[in-house]
């Protein structure tokens, strides 16, 4: 098969990945107990586990995972001489935040403006269309896969829980492989082919203050009685320095990156930092980014403005993430981050701080024949050299999957890139960027192939 037949195969199968596409991001398929999604996250999950049986594939079949989701797995295997290659992405999605700041809803992909809008476009239903199309764009170019193939679907990943990464563990030959594809990242910029090489782990912590037994009368009270909402905003401020780093007490914050630069101009236009606003910490780009660790508030629990009452607050809540880079134990990390709460809690206030999801930091090797065989697909796909970039992100299952396997490649793209938005309202996937990575992971199983054994 050559690189034309398989660019016009992919392009012939766009229309169809749209129409699966927007099947697939109908299941609001949030994996938070809290929000009673179980059969939506199910559904979708047969949902994914139907595409890969209709595909050829054998043994298909839901994981129950020990966080109470389902993993979707599949293989296809019996191709003599041939390398075994892993396919992950995953099917839950972030929820949709405020869904009347979306214009148009999360749950129905919408064309607007050439991109295609909804919640897990990019990330991460996005890049199981381009595993799926890529199979497809295999088989009708050279009627059978180049290589094995194990497929492997998670249904926790945005929750961080590890459902899959204890499963993996407890079952290690399952996802066994030559090589692993992680198609839950994306490029540096659009029409840039990037392979990921390193990512932040996260942990997420709890902190709550409380200074008395209910709400008192704020003009009565206000002034001596301890507030715990204020002693909120103190520990809270205490995590960040007059730049606006991330400084913990115990925990190093000086690190640089040595690969690709990020210039300041294209991160206030990626990010769409606001006009006269300032980027917050110190040293490059990069090193913010990938290098270091980043404190991130991600709630508070308090009254909202409206309808909020002229009280002293009796308590208070937030939940916090930490991103680590490689390197850095996340867990010694995470109870760093507890103890410098602790001591920085002001008055003698009653805090509480408590330890929630993990995931430890990953680091690629970049040098064997799997980034090799890469580099050429993802060059003959786009027409430039294959970038090698950090992502400031986390994915647990990288970390497991590296130590179960140890001599085993593992390389990580996808189709998101900075105008996705992914996590964020209006999350969108440029369909030219989904037909470039499809052709990309086509070209690469292919080439992979083919050097296998040389």
């Amino acid at each position: 098969m050559t690189e034309t037949d398989l660019a016009a195969a992919v392009r012939a199968l766009m229309p169809r990945a749209r129409r699966e596409l927007a099947e697939l991001v109908a299941f609001p398929s949030i994996a938070d107990p809290q929000l009673g999604l179980e059969q939506e996250c199910r559904a979708a999950a047969e949902w994914v586990a139907e595409a890969l049986r209709a595909e050829g594939l054998t043994d298909v079949r839901l994981l129950d995972t020990p966080d109470g989701t389902a993993s979707v797995y599949g293989e296809l295997l019996g191709v003599p001489g041939a390398p075994t290659v892993l396919l992950y992405s995953h099917y839950d999605v972030q929820p949709p935040l405020d869904e009347a700041a979306w214009d148009s809803p999360p749950f129905e992909l919408t064309e607007r403006d050439g991109r295609w809008y909804a919640r897990g476009a990019a990330d991460c239903k996005g890049n199981i269309l381009m595993h799926l199309t890529a199979l497809r764009a295999l088989r009708e170019t050279g009627g059978s896969l180049p290589v094995n193939l194990k497929v492997i679907v998670e249904g926790s990943e945005e929750q961080g829980t590890g459902g899959m990464e204890q499963y993996a563990r407890a079952n290690p030959e399952l996802l066994a492989a030559d090589a692993i594809v992680i198609g839950d990242v994306g490029n540096f910029a659009a029409g840039l082919p990037t392979a990921v090489a390193s990512l932040r782990g996260v942990c997420d912590v709890y902190v709550e203050v409380r200074t008395l037994e209910g709400n008192l009368h704020s003009g009565q009270f206000g002034g001596a009685a301890p507030d715990a909402l204020a002693a909120l905003i103190r520990i809270l401020d205490s995590l960040y320095d007059e730049h606006g780093a991330t400084t913990v007490k115990g925990l190093p914050a000086d690190q640089t990156w040595s690969g690709v630069s990020y210039p300041e101009d294209r991160f206030r236009a990626d990010a769409k930092v606001l006009d006269g606003v300032r980027l917050i910490g110190t040293g490059e780009v990069a090193d913010r980014l990938w290098a270091r660790p980043a404190v991130t508030v991600l709630g508070i629990d308090v009254p909202a403005v409206l309808g909020s009452t002229g009280s002293v607050q009796a308590g208070a809540r937030a939940k916090l993430s930490l991103r680590v880079p490689p390197g850095m134990d996340v867990l010694q990390a995470q109870a760093t981050l507890i103890a410098h709460l602790e001591s920085v809690a002001p008055w003698g206030v009653q805090l509480t701080a408590t330890a929630g999801a993990s995931g430890s930091a990953f680091s690629a090797e970049t040098s064997g024949p799997v980034y090799e065989a890469l580099k050429g697909a993802m060059r003959q796909a786009f027409g430039t050299d294959l970038a090698v970039a950090g992502m400031g992100g986390s994915i647990p299952l990288c970390s497991a999957l590296r130590s179960l396997y140890p001599d085993t490649e593992i390389v990580l793209f996808g189709v998101e890139e900075p105008a996705t938005q992914i996590h964020a309202v209006n999350e969108s996937v440029d369909p030219e960027e989904l037909e470039r990575m499809t052709l990309g992971e086509a070209l690469f199983l292919r080439d992979y192939a083919a050097a296998w054994g040389k």
